[in-house]
């Protein structure tokens, strides 16, 4: 693809002499030969870099990452076929992993290009999480008619990446030599995960991102290389990890469901998510809310709900096929409030036990050039656990709650046993699909029903 820039030509014209005009003072600021194309970029205005960079997402992404299973039977998959996963079209029916552990586990890292060199980041550094957090923000996931784009804060990326058990060489970063500017990145988190009736210590693999301007250079295999061989050094063999494309080879795949709760602003930004049938007036009265929840004994989690949480999670989660087996530190760690990051509210009954859980965590995201709005929240459901409240009715409240706390959209998977609110409570589904898998361990596929939310699905 080539673009061209307009630019100035130079009419100095050289007299029959051989003589040369001195060069006009307006084209003296010129470097000497070419110029940077992303230089050039970035002088321009942000309404025309973002139009370029639109036709750039468009056809630099839309072609090469698949996104359904018809369109990943048609694609080369290079560096996947080289790993432990299992291949597209193959139907399983056996358990276990797809290669055992290797006794000795490469020493080295793994070759980058050149000009560019590993670095384990300490997220425990303010400076680094912050060069983190620009990698994420300006390169990680954005719409693809780039008018919206995820935009992560410290305090988020600190409780996303810093779970019990954090290991600081499972966060394998990717620098330029010349200026150390951050450029790629992914991490791994531990996990204790049951499949069907096995319980694996594994890892969930996190933020794989490079920065647009290198994505040519075929950096992600090399990422998910070394962070794989820091995994084996530490005795782990397996991975659960989602995407939005289509790898070899799905475990299982479900879509995700909006709920709106402000319709006027998602109507002013065209949000993925809108109906199209409907108009602004319509809109905001299907998607009308009670002022104020109506569950008794309702109330945001504090640390001593721990113990009782974890009970209510631990009964609950045993009902699916894959499920994270969770400690207290891990129960503290995820659900306590955070602001702008974690929400959760239990509900008490009267002899002061815990009967209901549920739990949202905030997404925030840039609005590119709109005149008006800058920014949506969007709150993710995380988990929820009912047994003495109807389904509908809690979440009606978490919706309530939500929108109380300034969230745009409420954001659910058809995971666990979320279909049986979803169209009762008139969320939208989504035209996309995530997408769950497993590295180096094989099972039957499971409907979405079985799945849980691991964690956080960023």
């Amino acid at each position: 693809m080539e673009m061209s820039f307009s630019d100035k030509k130079l009419t100095e014209v050289e007299s029959l002499k051989g003589r040369k005009k001195k060069q006009k003072k307006e084209d003296a600021w010129k470097p000497e030969g070419p110029m940077d194309p992303f230089a050039m970029l970035d002088s321009l205005p942000e309404t025309k870099q973002q139009e370029i960079q639109k036709a750039l997402h468009l056809f630099s992404l839309g072609r090469s990452l698949p996104k359904t299973l018809q369109q990943a039977k048609k694609h080369m998959y290079q560096f996947w076929d080289t790993q432990p996963v299992p291949k597209l079209g193959d139907s399983i029916v056996t358990h276990g992993p797809i290669v055992e552990g290797e006794a000795s586990v490469r020493k080295e890292p793994y070759s980058l290009p050149q000009g560019f060199s590993w670095d384990t980041l300490d997220l425990s550094s303010s400076t680094v999480l912050k060069e983190l957090c620009t990698l994420l923000n300006e390169n990680y996931v954005e719409e693809d008619d780039n008018t919206i784009r995820l935009e992560f804060s410290l305090e988020y990326l600190q409780w996303a990446l810093q779970p019990p058990n954090w290991l600081a060489q499972w966060n394998c970063g990717v620098r330029v030599d010349a200026n150390n500017k951050l450029v790629g990145f992914v991490a791994a988190l531990p996990a204790d995960v049951r499949i069907y009736e096995t319980e694996k210590r594994m890892v969930q693999v996190k933020f794989l991102c490079v920065h647009k301007k290198l994505r040519l250079k075929r950096m992600t295999p090399v990422l998910i290389r070394e962070l794989a061989r820091r995994v084996n050094q530490q005795g782990l063999h397996q991975a659960v990890y989602t995407a939005g494309i289509v790898l070899p080879t799905p475990m299982s795949s479900c879509r995700c469901w909006h709920r709106l709760l402000n319709p006027r602003k998602l109507t002013e930004v065209t949000y993925p998510g809108l109906r199209q049938n409907m108009n602004l007036q319509r809109a905001l009265k299907f998607n009308r809310l009670p002022e104020v929840t109506k569950t008794p004994g309702l109330r945001p989690m504090t640390k001593e709900d721990v113990v009782g949480i974890h009970s209510l999670l631990q009964a609950n989660l045993r009902k699916f096929y894959l499920s994270p087996v969770l400690s207290l530190l891990e129960i503290e760690h995820w659900l306590l409030p955070r602001g702008n990051v974690i929400d959760t509210y239990v509900v008490e009954g009267n002899d002061g036990t815990l009967t209901d859980v549920v739990s949202f965590y905030s997404v925030s995201s840039r609005v590119l050039n709109h005149p008006v709005h800058t920014g949506l929240r969007e709150a993710h459901l995380l988990y929820v656990a009912s047994t003495a409240t109807d389904s509908v009715d809690l979440m009606e409240d978490t919706l309530v709650l939500a929108k109380s706390k300034g969230f745009d959209v409420f954001s659910a998977l058809e995971v666990m046993d979320n279909r049986s609110f979803l169209e009762k409570l008139k969320f939208s589904i989504n035209d996309k699909s995530l997408h769950y898998y497993l590295y180096n361990w094989m099972c039957p596929k499971m409907s979405p029903d079985k799945l849980p939310v691991i964690s956080n699905s960023w």
